[in-house]
């Protein structure tokens, strides 16, 4: 038979090994939750780093096509200077009937811009237009489609570098509806057969448009067809020649 002292001191056990089991339980959640977690990073990691390759690869195997079909209208967006030279090219073989020039910096003049550019006089002066108001790929876009709606362009050809034309079909995609773009990549480096892997510049390059390509995705405008349809320019222009 249990005396007193012997009643008191199992009682006064209790709330300890409840104290302890609980503990032991939090300590188990605690543990799953950071199992769950670290699984979910690592299958995003892995979804990152394979949408990485298909950017990278798709982008390194795009080549400039060598006679593309004529256009109603031709748009470049600035940021460097082989951009311009093709585009003027392409203006000055009657590929197309205008150029717009789009993400001018504010301060340049045209007479600058036309000298930058070497291209004709007279040509430049009677069918290239500038805007000067975009800051961004998005701002490119906004201008280009104004552009395009005000004289009722049917087809266009974007000119812009090879690591930047998904994400400039991308944006232009979404506002671009009654045209259609035709890619116009513009190559500075040969990137082809895995050579961005060797070059410490144009992976960063690479991973940083991706990264901004991911950004302009989750923004979650565009719907999946115009998506689906930005991704499949990329990779037909890819594929040319």
């Amino acid at each position: 038979m249990m005396d007193a002292r012997e009643s008191t001191g199992t009682a006064g056990q209790m709330p300890v090994v409840g104290a302890r089991l609980r503990e032991r339980g939090g300590h188990g959640r605690l543990i799953a939750a950071l199992r769950i977690s670290a699984l979910f990073l690592l299958v995003l990691a892995t979804l990152f780093a394979g949408g990485f390759g298909w950017f990278a690869s798709t982008v390194s195997r795009m080549t400039t096509p060598a006679n593309p079909a004529k256009a109603d209208a031709i748009i470049v967006l600035t940021g460097g200077q082989s951009r311009l030279d093709a585009a003027m090219d392409l203006l000055a073989s009657g590929k197309g009937g205008r150029l717009l020039i789009s993400g001018v910096h504010p301060s340049a003049s045209r007479r600058q811009l036309q000298a930058a550019t070497g291209g004709d006089k007279d040509l430049f002066s009677c069918c290239v237009d500038i805007d000067r108001a975009a800051l961004d790929t998005i701002g490119n876009a906004e201008e280009s489609a104004k552009w395009v709606e005000s004289h009722a362009y049917g087809t266009v050809i974007l000119v812009t570098n090879n690591y930047h034309m998904p994400r400039s079909l991308l944006e232009m995609g979404r506002l671009l509806h009654g045209a259609r773009l035709e890619p116009y990549p513009v190559v500075n480096t040969n990137l082809g057969n895995g050579g961005w892997l060797t070059k410490p510049e144009a992976l960063r390059v690479l991973l940083t448009e991706y990264s901004k390509y991911l950004l302009a995705l989750a923004r979650g405008i565009v719907p999946a067809r115009q998506a689906a349809d930005s991704i499949a320019l990329a990779e037909a222009s890819a594929a040319r020649n």
